[in-house]
């Protein structure tokens, strides 16, 4: 048998995350472990897991080298972020990590990870490079009042739409300038809400393209969601990632309005709601596992189309002497 070992690191609640990652290998008769990294050894998904390993605070100085340590103790072929805060530190460090530990890690090339996570400079990137994003309302544009509302504003380099707002008035834009951490300030955009999920091999070729409509949120997760193949949207987002060179599985947010689709931003790596995707049949954790065997993919849409995905909460109840009951 052919043995693979897969670190995700930040699990968290990521229980879906990874159910999915063990079904594919089963599915392809892989052997292997999945080790779930985490701070707190009684995270949600660290009870699902092969292994568990204490990881460190992301910003800390033994971050990097505690990742180095656990893959090559367990063999890790695969590491897969998770969270924001930690693409730029796992970015920056990738060639050693890659170097040290023979592992591929799921995540795309630094510069784009620098776009990504500061939205002035996604902002930018969609602006030069032709594509449609909601209108930048500068402290200029604020001064002369040559805007209207709604406005919305949320942090630079935030996450989960935390400290996100629709703005309604003026009081509510003096208010939330000074409420949100170094915000930025767009012109809200009326229309449908997509997340698109994206799967590109480590060359940056595309593999699966898969647009889903948010029919509800919750936290900045989507929690009803559906599988619509919008020929629009994937044959835009096939020319940006001419441009966004993508590795492994990225999600990427926009709303189609009726004067064309709006870029909001480009989450590098996998969304809470990636899930709906995988089962849907554009199966990343699968495409990744084919890759580590040294398979060629290429670009399909053999997924299900309008798959209805309603999430919800589900809880783990762990004994005083450590044993878990997961089925209630």
């Amino acid at each position: 048998m052919i043995n693979k070992n897969v670190f995700i690191l930040s699990v968290g609640r990521r229980v879906e995350l990874v159910k999915l990652f063990d079904r594919a290998r089963k599915r392809l008769g892989i052997e292997g472990k999945i080790i779930g990294g985490d701070m707190d050894l009684n995270a949600p998904a660290i009870q699902f897991v092969d292994k568990r390993a204490q990881l460190p605070k992301v910003l800390s100085e033994e971050y990097i080298d505690q990742i180095i340590e656990i893959s090559k103790a367990e063999n890790v072929d695969l590491i897969v972020p998770t969270i924001d805060t930690e693409l730029l530190v796992i970015a920056k460090n990738k060639e050693r990590i890659e170097r040290e530990t023979g592992a591929k890690i799921n995540i795309s090339n630094f510069e784009f990870i620098d776009i990504c996570r500061d939205k002035f400079k996604t902002q930018k990137f969609f602006e030069e490079n032709k594509f449609l994003t909601p209108r930048l309302i500068t402290e200029d544009i604020i001064k002369n009042k040559a805007y209207s509302f709604p406005l919305f504003i949320k942090p630079l380099n935030g996450s989960s739409s935390i400290n996100a707002f629709k703005i309604n008035s003026e009081r509510e834009l003096n208010f939330f300038k000074e409420y949100v951490p170094n915000p930025i300030i767009q012109k809200c955009v009326i229309g449908e809400e997509f997340t698109v999920d994206v799967f590109c091999d480590f060359d940056s070729n595309p593999i699966t393209i898969v647009p889903r409509k948010r029919l509800a949120t919750r936290s900045g997760e989507i929690s009803k969601g559906q599988i619509v193949k919008d020929r629009e949207i994937i044959e835009d987002v096939k020319k940006l990632l001419n441009i966004f060179k993508a590795k492994g599985h990225i999600t990427i947010q926009c709303i189609k309005t009726s004067n064309g689709i709006k870029y909001i931003e480009i989450n590098p790596r996998f969304g809470g709601g990636a899930p709906m995707s995988i089962v849907a049949g554009a199966d990343s954790p699968e495409n990744l596992y084919r890759l580590l065997l040294g398979e060629k993919l290429s670009y399909n849409e053999n997924y299900q189309e309008n798959l209805l995905s309603l999430r919800y909460d589900e809880a783990i109840f762990i004994l005083e002497d450590g044993q878990v009951i997961k089925n209630v």
